[in-house]
């Protein structure tokens, strides 16, 4: 069973910090630019974003979106179907106070604006050892004045488990280096009890937390071995079993 703590103090600001005790895993990898991010009323800066009263974006934005922290993007995440479609995945490592998202950010346009990170979801045997078989995280996310969910403006993928470790699969990241993110489809292979792996280039630091895709489900976000490899070119990801399903169930429980 999955045990559920209230733990940690409050992120900066007023979010909610929500560990969750229990099992889980991760990982990612890929490279060129995508048009589909391009959807969406233009803003000039992740601090001066769409707000609340903005139209309605069309459906063609992306679930995935860069993570910020102290004015700058660090990670990757995407959305993740949920009831109250409010759940965003990453990785564990990437997970810091004062986290936001912002969902189809591209060519420094965050389309739907910053939504804050209330809440966060992890694995004890993160918090505890840093496994990297449980490097992956659930964030609770909200954009102040905004009724509606985050999922009913972007979509979600579903949470993938248990699908084997052989797969066509999407990776998307946005490296620290450059403000849209870069895409690739390749092959996954077993890499150890846990662990996949695929040969992608062009993934460098800032793509953690990237999604693993493959027919509308994420099986995997880049991380667990190496936090997701040592070299730009080839990425990794726990696999996707019932550890991750039980964190999955607490967060949106």
């Amino acid at each position: 069973m999955v045990a559920i703590n209230f733990l940690r103090p409050a992120f900066t600001g007023a979010a909610a910090v929500l560990v969750l005790l229990g099992a889980g895993l991760v990982a990612g990898t890929g490279t060129t630019a995508d048009d589909a991010y391009a959807a969406g009323a233009p803003v000039t800066s992740p601090s001066t974003q769409a707000s609340a009263a903005s139209p309605a974006p069309a459906k063609t934005l992306s679930p995935v979106g860069a993570l910020f922290a102290n004015g700058s993007h660090f990670c990757t995440a995407s959305v993740v179907h949920s009831e109250a479609g409010d759940l965003v995945l990453t990785a564990a490592h990437c997970v810091k106070d004062g986290m936001s998202f912002a969902p189809a950010y591209h060519d420094g346009v965050a389309p739907l604006g910053m939504w804050t990170v209330t809440g966060v979801a992890v694995a004890d045997g993160w918090t505890s050892s840093a496994d990297p078989d449980l490097d992956f995280a659930f964030l609770t996310v909200q954009q102040p004045g905004n009724p509606a969910s985050l999922e009913s403006l972007t979509g979600a993928n579903v949470l993938g488990t248990d699908r084997g470790f052989d797969h066509m699969i999407t990776l998307t990241g946005y490296p620290d280096t450059t403000d849209s993110p870069v895409v690739c489809t390749g092959a996954t292979t077993r890499s150890d009890t846990y662990q996949l792996r695929v040969a992608c280039p062009g993934f460098p630091d800032g793509t953690s937390g990237g999604p693993w895709v493959t027919d509308g489900a994420v099986i995997g976000v880049i991380g667990g071995y190496e936090l997701g490899g040592d070299t730009p070119d080839v990425s990794y990801s726990a696999y996707f079993d019932d550890d991750i399903a039980k964190l999955y169930a607490s967060a949106t429980g």
